[in-house]
Parts: structure tokens; sequence; C-alpha cells
């Protein structure tokens, strides 16, 4: 992340820190290329690329504040926008684009389906992710500090092995961790507090992807920042799984049910989450909840296209759903759309 920071700082951060917080001008000695110029500096602090690839002199905006760009406040502050800004632009490029090219329209059928559905899973997305960007900002500033085992290029790693092995380690350690908290959330004392808008959606769409209470969200992703701590991971490692991890959940939330595995924990497997609650609590892989006896078998009928859909497949889940519904929840206090019948029928 701390690449992530000197880019946004390069760009955009330098320019709002030197108006909003303005250093008064100091001898431009100790800054190398402005020193035999003419133009004033304004701040001693100097300039080392997080970047070992292709590193980006700054401009002398990054010299102008008081607040220069090793300075905790701003980092933080720096770390909490980009976190909220770019994650929301990730999931909703994303999301859109599963909506537009992957996700089967026929579900917003289904019985269970809500009506104004996918404005409330971006609505509810939006409530959380600034409050979920706060919780997230100090793990990145833990990063940024140097309190983790993250590490620049491969010669600084444990061998080149490990650049390989560092991305399956990380998929099974964050799937093991996420199992438990996943599972955790579902105690009664907590799932109607924490987890529970998350399972409004019943027949999800890719926009309920981010679709959390923001602790919820953030619980689940804690996995995620505690590998680098325990871990060493590559840096640029650390932002491609990132990025995959968001695409992943989208991915399992876009009703295109084409991973029939016994062990990857594809969008089948999540939609028997969503309808039953009580399965499938994995995020990548079917290994824990089969060790945790919580694995839930798909339908086969759900790799079908021509059956997926069908009255008797939608009639099975509904009967079962409202049951568990009762179990889990007492009262289902959900609002659907009653025009579902209609529209398919039509």
């Amino acid at each position: 992340m701390d690449v992530v920071l000197e880019l946004t700082d390069t760009f955009i951060t330098d320019y709002f820190y030197a108006w909003a917080f303005p250093a008064h001008p100091t001898s431009p000695h100790d800054i190398p290329h402005l020193a035999n110029g003419t133009e004033q500096a304004f701040s001693p602090w100097k300039f080392e690329s997080a970047n070992p690839y292709f590193p980006i002199a700054p401009s002398k905006y990054a010299y102008m504040s008081a607040w220069d760009r090793d300075n905790v406040y701003r980092q933080a502050i720096t770390l909490f926008m980009v976190t909220w800004i770019f994650g929301f632009i990730l999931y909703f490029v994303f999301a859109t684009l599963s909506y537009i090219f992957v996700f089967d329209k026929q579900a917003m059928q289904h019985p269970k389906y809500l009506k104004n559905q996918m404005w409330l899973e971006i609505k509810q997305t939006n409530k959380s992710m600034p409050f979920m960007s706060a919780l997230t900002t100090p793990f990145w500033l833990l990063e940024v500090r140097g309190y983790t085992k993250l590490y620049n290029t491969p010669a600084e790693g444990p061998g080149m092995l490990y650049e390989i092995l560092q991305y399956p380690f990380f998929i099974l350690f964050t799937d093991a961790l996420i199992y438990l908290v996943h599972r955790g959330l579902h105690h009664p004392l907590i799932y109607k507090h924490l987890h529970k808008p998350h399972h409004k959606w019943i027949m999800p769409t890719p926009f309920a992807s981010h679709a959390f209470h923001p602790v919820d969200g953030f619980a689940q992703s804690f996995p995620y920042h505690l590998f680098p701590m325990l871990f060493p991971l590559n840096k640029f490692a650390s932002v491609a799984l990132f990025i995959f991890v968001n695409f992943w959940t989208i991915m399992i939330h876009d009703g295109e049910y084409v991973a029939d595995s016994a062990v990857i924990n594809g969008a089948a497997c999540h939609t028997m989450h969503h309808l039953y609650f009580n399965y499938n609590y994995g995020q990548y892989t079917t290994l824990w909840d089969r060790l945790g006896n919580s694995y839930r078998k798909p339908h086969e009928d759900l790799f079908r296209k021509e059956k997926k859909m069908s009255d008797e497949q939608w009639g099975d889940q509904v009967a079962e759903m409202e049951k568990i519904v009762k179990e889990v929840e007492g009262v289902d206090d959900r609002t659907y759309d009653n025009s579902s019948a209609t529209k398919k029928n039509n």
C-alpha cells in the first residue's frame, strides 16, 4: 500500500496538503533536484521512493506542506480516502460488468427477490464503505510505517519458490480464518446485530457482494491484514491479492453457476449459503466446510441452464428457506417483489 500512497501523493494529495497545511520557507539545499534552481523549497523532508521498479520524483509541492509525506495524520487521512474511493470504484465497476455480462437476469424473477433489491444493495454498500474504510485504515498504516512482514522485491523475500507459494498460502490461511469468522457471525447472539444485513439478500446480485454491516465487512477482511503481520508477503502481491479478493467476492454473488467443483466454493455454493444460511461459510474452498460439517453440495440442477430457474427448483428453495428463516430470524421482515411471479409467467 506504500506504493499506492506514494502515487496518490505524487499526482493528487501533495497539491492538496500544500494548500491546506502550508509550510514556512526553509533552505532548499536538502532537496537535490531543487538545490541548484531558483525555486523556493519549504520542507527538509527527503524523498525515498517506496517503488523499487519505477520511482517517480515528486514535484515541489511535496515539500510545501507542514504535513510532509511521513506525517502519520496525513497518511491516515489519505489511506482512508484511497480505501473508500478506490474501494467503491473497484466494487461498482466490477459489479456493473458482472451484472451486464455474467449475471443471469432471470434471478430477478425469483420469488425471494426483494422489491428494489439492486438499489438497496448499492445503498447498503454506500452506507457501509466509509466505516469499513475507517476500520481498515489502521492496518494500512501499520503496513506503510513498516510494522508488517511485507517486502519490496523477491531478493528481499524468503526465496523464489516462496514467490509462487505465497499465493496459495495466502488463500488457504485466509480461507480458514474467514470460515471461522463467518461461522461465528452466525451465532444467535451476533447474527441479528451484524450479519443479518448481508443475509437480507436471499437471491443476491453482484451488487450484494459488499453490502454488509461495516463491522461484519471488516471482520471478514481482517485475515487479509493479519497474514502480512505473521508471514512474509511481497507488497506488490499484497495489492494484487487485495484486488483479487474484491473481484472474487463479486464473482460468488453473480449467480452464474459455472464451478461444479468439489473443491472450489463458487457462486453455486455461496447461493446455498444465502438460501439456507447455515451452510458453506468458506470463501474460496469447500475444505473448511467439509471439516466443520457445514458443507452443502449445490443441487445438480443449478448447473443446468434449463432447470436452474424452473418453478420446481424455486418452489423447493422457497419451502426450505422459509423454514430456516423462522429458525434463524423468527419473523421474516423482508419486502419481496410480488411482481416476480407475474414477470416470469409473462
